[in-house]
């Protein structure tokens, strides 16, 4: 059995500070109850409404109903389907959750929602992330769609507006699950979250790939609006949303198209609508519908133009295969709308597939890059394409002085003094002493500011959301956070739960008078605590029974909040 560390080292090691270790023992005897419960009722339910799928996958994934899963078993059932799992603690930034998506490896959510949020919970939990989204991993159309996502997701120009949701977001879901957060600190963090989703700001690439990956992954159906079955695991985790969903009155059902970007959501209220994808390999035809639309795709200045609107970290990629990694502050364009310079500002990156180059980080680019795009006068190919001994015969040689004429009338001049050649090709020229100029004679770069490093390459290719070598520049600094898992619970109700586990496991009915001291002593303590109650049905005799269905419906009438679950639980033990 492949053990967490081992996994955790064979990631890329930018990846690593944002996972950590499954304890499995931090689990409490309540959160098994929990786990239980939720999953116990969640079959029950999709049986007939998920996607035959959904129940083979849960088996095939190492997922059962009885406890909370261990990530080192179901990596050995993911092992075999090509995919693996790590778990997290708490909400990660959703460039680096795609990232690890396109390397073929579920996040798992570290924590189990508590007893009071077993219908909902305000972060992600080991419910929605191991029994939602790994089930699917079986259908290889979906297992593919869904790295595909990642590869597409991981692309995509954030702006500096999503960050700060994102944050924000990660903010509130800490307070709401911390048992030391006051009512004020949670009340201002929402009413922040809040006046983030007010501002008119026109939805980013990466917003508008959130709305699909939440209409399909999340909130998705297959079938036809007419006749459908779920599959999104925003869905088949919730114990809620899983009926209310088969409700066509209350929820409309709409085809699946690209359109669905248009259709923003609001994961505070039940969804208005839900989107209907045919078939897997049509959720795959649906998302490269909306790739090519993408900067990463598309290039040029146009994409630029959206990464300066971004304000975040974006890469642009020459034809040469040279890659500028930076926040992007200005695109000239020539007349027909073609870049011909393009400059960053701050500490910024160069690279090629991938990997940056030598003496091209951020140390030597600290205040930003800017250089040419284009073609030079009287050259028949781009630049990049020419041998060191066809640079001669062209004048451009390390140690002479070079002037290189551009189609768009910038004039480079200056004493050469290295060419940076990768694969055959000319990735970068060093200048001292260097002038650069417009077709107007405005000064772009001047000898007194030093080294001018000349990007090589006739048009941008492609422009994306992130940096180039994630090992050397990182996007996100991973956040420190308290472990979510809690274990300051009454250890009296703990060790009840944990006796009342073992009973259930004998099997054995017990009567009146012959319930564990622990279990009485517990009960008394806790006249409000149904959960517990809920797990004595399946272990008491016929009197007991009655006895437990009796404080169950006084519990729900004293404690609304807690009918629905009680029902649910009174429901299943009638039958």
């Amino acid at each position: 059995m492949m053990k967490q560390q081992e996994i955790i080292e064979s990631l890329p090691l930018h990846l690593r500070p944002f996972v950590t270790t499954q304890r499995y023992g931090d689990y409490t005897p309540q959160d098994q109850a929990a786990w239980r419960f939720i999953m116990k009722h969640l079959v029950s339910q999709l049986t007939h409404t998920a996607h035959p799928a959904y129940l083979q996958g849960l088996a095939k994934t190492g997922i059962t109903l009885d406890r909370i899963p261990a990530i080192e078993e179901m990596n050995e059932c993911l092992r075999e389907l090509g995919w693996q799992a790590v778990v997290v603690d708490g909400f990660i930034p959703p460039a680096i959750f795609m990232e690890f998506q396109a390397l073929k490896v579920l996040v798992i959510a570290l924590e189990m929602r508590s007893a009071k949020n077993l219908f909902y919970t305000p972060a992600p939990d080991i419910v929605h992330e191991s029994a939602g989204h790994a089930p699917f991993i079986v259908d290889t159309d979906y297992a593919e769609f869904l790295q595909r996502f990642g590869e597409v997701g991981m692309k995509a120009v954030a702006t500096k507006a999503d960050l700060e949701q994102y944050e924000a977001v990660r903010q509130l879901s800490i307070l709401k699950e911390s048992p030391d957060a006051t009512e004020v600190q949670i009340a201002e963090a929402e009413s922040a979250l809040m006046g983030l989703y007010r501002r008119d700001d026109a939805p980013s690439e990466a917003a508008l790939l959130t709305r699909l990956h939440w209409w399909t992954v999340e909130y998705g159906l297959v079938g036809s609006p007419e006749d459908y079955k779920i599959f999104g695991a925003g869905i088949l985790s919730s114990l809620g949303e899983s009926c209310r969903c088969l409700d066509d009155e209350a929820v409309r059902k709409i085809p699946l198209t690209v359109n669905a970007i248009n259709t923003p959501y609001d994961i505070t209220t039940e969804q208005p609508q839900l989107f209907v994808t045919q078939s897997c390999k049509h959720l795959t035809q649906v998302l490269e519908d909306f790739a090519a639309s993408m900067c990463f795709m598309k290039g040029g200045a146009e994409s630029i133009k959206k990464a300066i609107q971004a304000e975040s970290l974006c890469t642009a990629q020459y034809d040469s295969g040279l890659q500028v990694s930076g926040k992007f502050k200005q695109v000239l364009c020539d007349a027909v709308g073609n870049a011909i310079y393009l400059r960053t500002e701050g500490a910024t990156q160069i690279a090629y597939q991938d990997t940056e180059l030598s003496g091209h980080g951020v140390e030597t680019h600290a205040t930003g890059f800017g250089s040419p795009v284009g073609r030079l006068k009287g050259l028949n190919k781009c630049l990049s394409r020419y041998s060191v001994d066809e640079l001669k015969t062209l004048g451009i040689r390390v140690g002479s002085n070079v002037t290189l004429e551009y189609l768009s009338g910038i004039t480079v001049n200056g004493v050469l003094r290295d060419i940076f050649r990768c694969d055959q090709h000319n990735l970068l020229l060093s200048f001292e002493g260097c002038s650069v100029n417009d077709l107007n004679g405005t000064a772009l770069f001047s000898p007194e500011w030093g080294t001018y490093d000349l990007a090589v390459g006739s048009t941008i290719t492609s422009v994306y959301g992130g940096v180039a070598d994630r090992e050397k520049l990182q996007l996100f600094e991973p956040v420190t956070r308290s472990q979510t898992i809690k274990t300051t619970q009454d250890e009296g109700l703990m060790n009840a739960y944990g006796v009342v586990d073992q009973l259930r496991s004998s099997r054995k009915k017990i009567a009146a008078g012959e319930l564990p001291d622990v279990v009485e002593k517990a009960l008394r303590n806790h006249a409000d605590e149904w959960l517990i109650r809920t797990e004595l049905l399946d272990v008491v005799n016929s009197e007991l029974h009655s006895a437990f269905e009796m404080q169950l419906h006084d519990i729900a009438d004293r404690r609304p909040e807690a009918a629905t679950g009680i029902n649910m639980a009174l429901k299943a033990a009638s039958h």
